[in-house]
Protein backbone atom coordinates (compact mmCIF):
# COMPACT_ATOMS: atom_id res chain seq x y z
CA UNK A 1 0.00 0.00 0.00
CA UNK A 2 1.43 3.35 -1.07
CA UNK A 3 1.92 5.84 1.74
CA UNK A 4 0.62 9.32 1.07
CA UNK A 5 1.38 12.38 3.12
CA UNK A 6 -0.87 15.32 3.78
CA UNK A 7 0.55 18.55 2.43
CA UNK A 8 -1.00 21.28 4.58
CA UNK A 9 0.72 24.14 2.76
CA UNK A 10 -0.39 22.73 -0.57
CA UNK A 11 -4.00 22.41 0.53
CA UNK A 12 -4.07 25.88 2.07
CA UNK A 13 -2.59 27.43 -1.09
CA UNK A 14 -5.53 26.22 -3.20
CA UNK A 15 -7.85 28.96 -4.46
CA UNK A 16 -10.62 29.94 -2.06
CA UNK A 17 -14.03 28.68 -3.22
CA UNK A 18 -16.01 30.44 -0.50
CA UNK A 19 -15.61 34.15 -1.06
CA UNK A 20 -15.00 36.51 1.83
CA UNK A 21 -17.72 38.95 2.74
CA UNK A 22 -20.33 36.40 3.79
CA UNK A 23 -22.22 37.04 7.00
CA UNK A 24 -21.09 33.98 8.96
CA UNK A 25 -19.82 34.54 12.48
CA UNK A 26 -16.04 34.68 12.93
CA UNK A 27 -14.75 31.19 13.73
CA UNK A 28 -18.07 29.54 12.80
CA UNK A 29 -17.77 25.77 12.43
CA UNK A 30 -20.01 25.83 9.34
CA UNK A 31 -17.69 28.19 7.47
CA UNK A 32 -14.60 26.23 8.47
CA UNK A 33 -16.31 23.02 7.32
CA UNK A 34 -17.29 24.47 3.94
CA UNK A 35 -13.82 25.87 3.29
CA UNK A 36 -12.20 22.55 4.24
CA UNK A 37 -14.54 20.43 2.11
CA UNK A 38 -14.16 22.70 -0.92
CA UNK A 39 -10.37 22.66 -0.58
CA UNK A 40 -10.49 18.87 -0.95
CA UNK A 41 -11.64 19.32 -4.56
CA UNK A 42 -9.09 19.04 -7.33
CA UNK A 43 -8.28 22.39 -8.93
CA UNK A 44 -9.71 21.31 -12.29
CA UNK A 45 -12.99 20.15 -10.79
CA UNK A 46 -16.09 22.24 -10.88
CA UNK A 47 -18.70 21.84 -8.19
CA UNK A 48 -22.39 22.22 -7.67
CA UNK A 49 -23.07 23.17 -4.08
CA UNK A 50 -26.46 22.52 -2.52
CA UNK A 51 -27.44 24.08 0.76
CA UNK A 52 -30.50 23.30 2.83
CA UNK A 53 -32.13 26.22 4.57
CA UNK A 54 -30.26 26.99 7.74
CA UNK A 55 -27.75 29.32 9.33
CA UNK A 56 -25.09 28.57 6.69
CA UNK A 57 -27.54 29.25 3.88
CA UNK A 58 -28.96 32.52 5.19
CA UNK A 59 -25.45 33.79 5.94
CA UNK A 60 -23.76 32.85 2.67
CA UNK A 61 -26.55 33.54 0.16
CA UNK A 62 -28.76 36.57 -0.25
CA UNK A 63 -30.46 36.54 -3.63
CA UNK A 64 -29.02 37.37 -6.10
CA UNK A 65 -25.62 37.21 -4.36
CA UNK A 66 -23.73 34.19 -3.08
CA UNK A 67 -20.40 33.66 -1.36
CA UNK A 68 -19.79 30.47 -3.36
CA UNK A 69 -17.41 30.59 -6.31
CA UNK A 70 -18.98 27.40 -7.73
CA UNK A 71 -22.55 26.80 -8.91
CA UNK A 72 -24.92 27.12 -5.97
CA UNK A 73 -28.45 25.90 -5.27
CA UNK A 74 -30.43 26.87 -2.19
CA UNK A 75 -33.11 24.37 -1.36
CA UNK A 76 -35.61 23.82 1.40
CA UNK A 77 -34.79 21.87 4.56
CA UNK A 78 -36.47 18.70 3.35
CA UNK A 79 -35.11 18.30 -0.16
CA UNK A 80 -31.34 18.85 -0.18
CA UNK A 81 -30.68 15.19 -1.03
CA UNK A 82 -33.37 15.11 -3.72
CA UNK A 83 -32.21 18.37 -5.31
CA UNK A 84 -28.57 17.36 -5.63
CA UNK A 85 -29.40 13.82 -6.74
CA UNK A 86 -31.52 15.30 -9.55
CA UNK A 87 -28.76 17.67 -10.60
CA UNK A 88 -26.21 14.85 -10.49
CA UNK A 89 -28.45 12.69 -12.71
CA UNK A 90 -28.97 15.52 -15.21
CA UNK A 91 -25.20 16.08 -15.33
CA UNK A 92 -24.54 12.44 -16.27
CA UNK A 93 -27.18 12.59 -19.02
CA UNK A 94 -25.71 15.80 -20.45
CA UNK A 95 -22.16 14.45 -20.20
CA UNK A 96 -23.19 11.25 -22.01
CA UNK A 97 -24.74 13.36 -24.79
CA UNK A 98 -21.49 15.36 -25.09
CA UNK A 99 -23.07 18.63 -23.95
CA UNK A 100 -20.83 18.92 -20.86
CA UNK A 101 -17.13 18.13 -20.89
CA UNK A 102 -16.05 19.44 -17.47
CA UNK A 103 -15.85 17.27 -14.36
CA UNK A 104 -18.31 18.26 -11.67
CA UNK A 105 -18.58 17.22 -8.06
CA UNK A 106 -21.83 17.45 -6.13
CA UNK A 107 -21.77 18.57 -2.51
CA UNK A 108 -24.59 19.62 -0.25
CA UNK A 109 -24.52 21.04 3.24
CA UNK A 110 -27.16 20.86 5.94
CA UNK A 111 -27.29 21.45 9.65
CA UNK A 112 -28.29 18.79 12.16
CA UNK A 113 -31.91 19.96 12.40
CA UNK A 114 -32.31 20.14 8.63
CA UNK A 115 -30.67 16.73 8.25
CA UNK A 116 -31.83 14.62 11.21
CA UNK A 117 -35.29 16.08 11.72
CA UNK A 118 -36.44 17.32 8.33
CA UNK A 119 -34.25 16.21 5.42
CA UNK A 120 -33.41 12.62 6.20
CA UNK A 121 -35.96 11.07 3.83
CA UNK A 122 -34.56 12.71 0.68
CA UNK A 123 -30.99 12.06 1.80
CA UNK A 124 -31.81 8.41 2.47
CA UNK A 125 -33.34 8.06 -0.99
CA UNK A 126 -30.33 9.65 -2.69
CA UNK A 127 -27.92 7.34 -0.86
CA UNK A 128 -30.01 4.24 -1.54
CA UNK A 129 -30.04 5.07 -5.27
CA UNK A 130 -26.24 5.43 -5.18
CA UNK A 131 -25.89 9.03 -6.33
CA UNK A 132 -22.32 10.27 -6.59
CA UNK A 133 -22.53 13.17 -4.16
CA UNK A 134 -21.19 14.22 -0.80
CA UNK A 135 -23.61 15.26 1.93
CA UNK A 136 -22.09 17.19 4.81
CA UNK A 137 -24.10 17.45 8.00
CA UNK A 138 -22.53 20.01 10.27
CA UNK A 139 -23.90 19.22 13.68
CA UNK A 140 -23.84 22.33 15.82
CA UNK A 141 -26.26 20.90 18.37
CA UNK A 142 -29.44 22.85 17.60
CA UNK A 143 -31.41 24.91 15.08
CA UNK A 144 -29.14 27.96 15.16
CA UNK A 145 -30.81 30.29 12.64
CA UNK A 146 -34.13 30.19 14.50
CA UNK A 147 -32.91 30.82 18.02
CA UNK A 148 -31.08 27.69 19.17
CA UNK A 149 -34.00 25.28 19.49
CA UNK A 150 -33.16 21.66 20.13
CA UNK A 151 -32.98 19.14 17.30
CA UNK A 152 -32.99 15.37 17.55
CA UNK A 153 -29.19 15.58 17.24
CA UNK A 154 -28.86 17.93 20.22
CA UNK A 155 -26.91 16.07 22.92
CA UNK A 156 -28.70 14.90 26.04
CA UNK A 157 -28.81 17.57 28.78
CA UNK A 158 -27.84 20.33 26.35
CA UNK A 159 -29.12 23.81 27.16
CA UNK A 160 -31.21 25.25 24.30
CA UNK A 161 -34.03 27.78 24.17
CA UNK A 162 -36.58 24.96 24.02
CA UNK A 163 -34.78 22.77 26.59
CA UNK A 164 -33.36 25.28 29.06
CA UNK A 165 -31.14 23.95 31.80
CA UNK A 166 -31.98 25.32 35.22
CA UNK A 167 -34.07 24.65 38.31
CA UNK A 168 -36.94 23.00 36.40
CA UNK A 169 -35.01 21.10 33.72
CA UNK A 170 -31.55 19.61 33.25
CA UNK A 171 -31.66 20.52 29.55
CA UNK A 172 -32.61 18.11 26.77
CA UNK A 173 -33.77 15.08 28.70
CA UNK A 174 -34.31 12.65 25.81
CA UNK A 175 -31.04 11.14 24.66
CA UNK A 176 -32.45 8.56 22.27
CA UNK A 177 -35.78 7.14 21.20
CA UNK A 178 -37.44 4.94 23.77
CA UNK A 179 -38.84 1.73 22.39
Amino acid sequence: MEKTTYNFKGVMSKPERLAPGHRMCAGCGGTITVRTVLRALEEGDKAVIGNATGCLEVSSFMYPYTAYEDSYIHNAFENAGATLSGVETAYHVLKKKGKIKDNYKFITFGGDGGTYDIGFQSLSGAMERGHDMVYVCYDNGAYMNTGTQRSSATPQYADTTTTPAGKVSAGKEIGRAHV
